[in-house]
């Protein structure tokens, strides 16, 4: 892989990344309503479960699962169910206000942020497409494999990892204006529909539309 293709993918990583998605909205909920540290934990579970489904991909599992009508169903219907149910939970909230409050750091609750950031990682089997779609351009067969692996995982966790950490605080720092009692439960709801649309969405996905 010569220096121009990996600016070519750092720039194609970079428009993934800077979209905001399920990953970037469960993060900027999380640090909101428990703080910036349970938004961080739930980003590191979602680019755990990035760099499983690149591992997959790279290794060419990703093309036996992309082209599985029932693996996609599992992943894709497991995946839009999880986000339905974090969007019906955030809309039937009935917390008025916030408070800025970092969240507990028990191992309980840790496990807990990143389960979820996992979960809403691991549940797109449009990941699958794109890394199994994305990784050819730019791998040069000629050349070892697994440290040019390395740098493709490594350049999408580090950009990953900077935008939701920033719409993390983003979120974080602006939470002052949701201080007004009222504006939680509208915070709350505008989430919830959110991640509903974005479940159904998802559910409404086929493998075809997305190769």
């Amino acid at each position: 892989m010569t220096f121009s293709s990996w600016l070519i993918y750092v720039l194609a990583i970079l428009i993934l990344t800077v979209s905001p998605g399920p990953s970037v909205l469960l993060c900027v909920s999380k640090s909101v309503s428990h703080g910036f540290r349970s938004a961080f934990f739930a980003a590191l579970g979602t680019l755990s479960a990035a760099v499983i489904l690149m591992t997959l991909s790279f290794t060419g599992l990703g093309v036996v699962i992309a082209t599985s009508d029932i693996a996609f169903s599992i992943i894709k219907w497991g995946g839009a169910g999880y986000l339905i149910y974090l969007g019906i939970r955030a809309f039937r909230s009935t917390a008025e206000s916030f408070e800025l409050s970092e969240s507990s750091s028990s191992p309980k609750d840790i496990l807990g942020h990143y389960l979820s950031g996992f979960v809403v990682g691991a549940s797109n089997p449009k990941a699958i497409v794109f890394f199994t779609a994305l990784f050819p351009q730019f791998i040069d067969s000629q050349s070892a494999l697994l440290p040019q692996y390395f740098v493709l995982a490594c350049t999408f966790v580090v950009l990953e990892l900077f935008w939701l950490s920033f719409y993390s605080i983003v979120a974080r720092r602006s939470s002052v204006w949701l201080m007004v009692p009222g504006r939680a439960k509208r915070f709350n709801q505008l989430t919830g529909g959110v991640f509903i649309g974005a479940g159904l969405l998802l559910s409404s996905t086929s493998r075809a539309a997305t190769s």
